[in-house]
């Protein structure tokens, strides 16, 4: 039996992806080590929350002392999907995102090689490439460019996740995936706010002119080439992973009206984001090449599936609307207590 640490596992991807270790490993247990901040949700694990083989420790991965009594356990493997991760939130304060993603990457790393565990998948994303032109896509040897305070914080990570596979000979992997979306996404990024504000007749802030193009995956197609990653891949790679699938913003905004019967006028054309990438296109052949992954979903199929979730949920988006889970001690209190 293996003991496997995932970090934000109460996020979007994270929350996602022990459902999906769980249900495909059922011999193994899930550590989830999350500091339960705004975007953390007890919630989003609220179905395993008794299951005997899942255990969540609050605690911030940058924390050593919070680090070193978890991997004392017996870690085998890390799967890190800790942390920040919207771009406007970087615009405004770049610091927690240092903190999370390059201070908590490297305290996680420095644990691991401390204890000897077996495999550290990195969870990163297609921004630190930057941005396309009309024509081409993010291959593992692309360089990096990262654009916002986000990129760069998660590109410095991976780049530290790297060097210790050069200095160290640690069983890294890196995956960078392009944008996700499925169940249980906060309601800060473009699809779950759209279809929330669709909901409730609320205008629908589209950056810019709506042109900025970005390659869709669904979260579950995700979880499943982690898992892979996680199983096979080969120590020091990168694999990228997309689906395949690239919408303008302008598309997505106008498809979730009409799949929600709801007028084109909702639509409000806002400032556009500072620094704001024009287009994101990924190469996963590698990991189709090698690892033999494929996506189960296509977006048409995919997007029809995430709205009806939402309208199914409307609980969970108004608990979120309101705030009510955002403190720790209010989740203990309607979750039950943490270890």
């Amino acid at each position: 039996m293996r003991k496997v640490l995932v970090t934000g596992g109460a996020g979007f991807i994270g929350s996602n992806y022990i459902r999906y270790f769980l249900r495909e490993h059922p011999g193994d247990e899930i550590v989830n080590l999350d500091l339960l901040t705004y975007a953390g949700n007890l919630l989003n694990l609220e179905d395993i929350a008794q299951d005997t083989r899942y255990r969540i420790v609050r605690g911030d991965i940058a924390d050593p002392q919070v680090v070193e009594k978890v991997f004392a356990e017996g870690i085998d493997a890390v799967v890190n999907f800790a942390a920040e991760s919207h771009v406007d939130r970087s615009i405004e304060d770049a610091g927690v995102f240092i903190h999370s993603n390059v201070l908590g990457t490297q305290t996680l790393l420095s644990a691991a090689r401390k204890y000897g565990v077996k495999r550290f998948v990195q969870v990163s994303t297609d921004e630190v490439y930057g941005s396309l032109g009309p024509s081409g896509a993010f291959t593992e040897g692309t360089p990096l460019a990262p654009n916002s305070p986000y990129a760069a914080s998660k590109a410095g990570a991976d780049m530290l996740v790297r060097a210790h596979f050069e200095t160290y000979g640690m069983p890294v992997v890196i995956t960078r995936c392009s944008n996700n979306y499925g169940p249980f996404q906060f309601p800060e990024k473009m699809i779950p706010l759209f279809i929330m504000n669709a909901l409730q007749d609320k205008p629908l802030p589209l950056y810019g002119d709506g042109l900025n193009v970005r390659d869709w995956l669904h979260v579950v197609d995700h979880c499943g080439a982690i898992d892979l990653v996680l199983e096979r891949g080969e120590a020091g790679r990168v694999y990228n992973v997309g689906g395949n699938t690239e919408k303008k913003n302008i598309e997505i905004t106008r498809l979730i009206l009409h799949l929600l019967g709801k007028p084109d006028s909702l639509i409000q054309h806002v400032e556009d984001r500072l620094g704001h990438d024009r287009r994101y296109a990924i190469d996963a052949s590698r990991i189709r090449t090698e690892l033999g992954w494929e996506p189960c979903y296509d977006f048409e199929s995919g997007i029809v599936e995430t709205i009806r979730w939402y309208q199914a949920h409307q609980a969970w988006l108004q608990e979120i609307q309101s705030g009510q889970y955002r403190t720790v001690s209010e989740q203990i209190a309607r979750r039950g207590g943490l270890a």
